[in-house]
């Protein structure tokens, strides 16, 4: 279970210097959606909190390499891949 799951640990936060360009965006895209800003702004920072950072992503994506490298040389994948293309 993650974080967010947990609605009886619902905190408050504040962001402090928000470019008053950039709060008319987000108030824009939240009105566009029929959303406050604020239910706007927790729907974002839910999909954010859920989404894998990069650092994860190059992890996995090692661990996959690492785990299914057959040793092939590119010119052997060339091949396979045509053969499997007749």
């Amino acid at each position: 279970m993650h974080l967010w799951e947990h609605a009886d640990m619902d905190v408050s936060l504040t962001i402090r210097n928000v470019p008053g360009s950039v709060r008319d965006e987000l108030a824009a895209r939240a009105s566009a959606r029929g959303q406050s800003l604020q239910q706007y702004l927790l729907s974002e920072l839910i999909d954010l909190a859920r989404r894998p950072t990069v650092a994860d992503v190059l992890s996995r994506a090692r661990a996959r390499k690492a785990a299914t490298a057959s040793g092939l040389s590119s010119g052997q994948i060339l091949a396979h891949l045509e053969r499997d293309r007749r």
